[in-house]
């Protein structure tokens, strides 16, 4: 199971930091993902980390913003977003997959969390 949290409303510039927790040892060593999906938009790709977060992919659109990162220790997967742009705002997803490298599409991933609202307001 995959839970998020640290989502939230802040102004455009502003920073957030989202957490994903995972419950059971299943997800603990494995790659995981975040994605997002905007209003009437699909969902895509933001960033990935790799089991033991030696290899990291970043969308374009926030490469250089965003950071990832993970703690196995405590079972989290985090996403700090800095310099937050309106076009961030969104439904945020962690996702996590059966492989231990980095993916970016949905479909590579085997659970999904419920999300957690991004807004940034201008």
């Amino acid at each position: 199971q995959l839970v998020e949290s640290g989502g939230g409303l802040v102004e455009a510039g502003g920073s957030l930091r989202l957490s994903c927790a995972a419950s059971g040892r299943t997800f603990s060593m494995y790659a995981k993902g975040w994605f997002r999906q905007a209003p009437g938009k699909e969902r895509e790709f933001v960033a990935s980390i790799s089991g033991q977060g030696g290899e990291i992919e970043y969308a374009d659109s926030v490469n250089g913003r965003f950071t990832i990162s993970r703690d196995n220790t405590v079972n989290t997967m985090y996403l700090q977003m800095n310099n937050l742009k309106p076009e961030d705002t969104g439904v945020y997803f962690c996702a996590a997959r059966y492989y231990y490298t980095t993916a970016r599409r949905q479909t590579d991933y085997n659970s999904w969390g419920q999300g957690t609202q991004v807004t940034v307001s201008s």
